[in-house]
């Protein structure tokens, strides 16, 4: 196989339209958290002035942003909750056991991804508004688990791949149960996947939109759907300050991940199952001996 040399000239040009693409995508991120700091919000950018105005704007007396902010953290608290169980529950049976028809199953579990969202938030506000929960946290915190729980899936799939099931069988061999293995044994090991999957949930449900828009009621409006009702109806420059508070929140979330990651990865197993290297030593020490 023909090896290709890298040469210097390659790699800066390489690096460079890496710095550029990245600037690209990271660009509307930037104007929206610089703009969030300047006098004019809705003016030129850079801002010829800086303040943090907006910010103490948010959390004045008889604002409606903090009571929007504390309904999404709590919706999106309840869809972590619920997207961990039914996650770790559907990753379970397509990971370890014979489920029959487990590609279909999969298809099926992955549907809401590529469903268009409005179809999605159209069918859960038929199903929600005959039995009066539309408004309700928990009806809109169902609602997000139904985006949210596939991605939990995927995680929770993938982590429990990377587990070495020889861990549980041995377990079972010594007499524990199936709960006993799954408390004692899996889910310890999965802990790292489990701590990704609700972080990606607890963001999915935190910008989650359109079945926010569906479900709500004038009295529950979750951020998103409050940033848009501001947008919509007139020019509030705060809206730049909450943008760059969501922001913050994905960016704190997804390096969460990555320390996550880094501090529980697949090395937690590494020394668990060295029975095999270690009886075949034992048994060339004897030979030799």
């Amino acid at each position: 196989m023909i090896e290709l040399r890298s040469t210097l000239a390659g790699r800066i040009t390489l690096a460079v339209l890496a710095t550029l693409i990245l600037l690209f995508l990271a660009m509307p991120i930037i104007v929206i958290v610089v703009t969030s700091f300047g006098k004019d919000a809705f003016g030129n950018f850079p801002p010829s002035s800086w303040t943090l105005g907006w910010y103490k704007q948010l959390f004045a007396d008889g604002s409606k942003w903090p009571a929007a902010l504390s309904l999404s953290a709590l919706v999106a608290s309840l869809t972590t909750l619920f997207s961990l169980v039914l996650g770790m529950t559907a990753a379970t049976a397509l990971v370890r056991s014979e489920l029959p028809l487990r590609s279909a199953v999969y298809g099926l579990v992955l549907a809401p991804l590529v469903i268009p969202q409005v179809v999605i938030a159209l069918g859960l506000f038929l199903l929600f508004e005959p039995a009066a929960m539309l408004g309700s946290p928990i009806a809109i915190a169902l609602g997000h688990t139904v985006l949210a729980a596939p991605i939990g899936v995927m995680i929770l799939m993938a982590t429990l791949k990377g587990i070495d099931e020889r861990l549980e069988d041995a377990a079972a061999s010594m007499g524990a149960g199936r709960l006993t293995v799954w408390r004692r044994v899996t889910l310890p090991l999965a802990a790292p996947g489990l701590v990704a999957a609700g972080i990606f949930s607890f963001i999915t449900s935190f910008d989650e939109f359109f079945i926010s828009q569906f479900l709500s009621s004038v009295d529950t409006v979750t951020l998103p759907v409050k940033v848009f009702n501001v947008l919509q109806y007139n020019v509030d420059p705060s809206v730049t300050a909450v943008s760059a508070i969501l922001i913050a929140v994905a960016v704190v979330a997804l390096a969460l991940v990555a320390v996550v990651r880094k501090l529980g990865g697949s090395g937690k197993q590494d020394g668990l199952l060295l029975t095999e290297p270690t009886v075949g030593l034992t048994a060339g020490s004897e030979t030799s001996s």
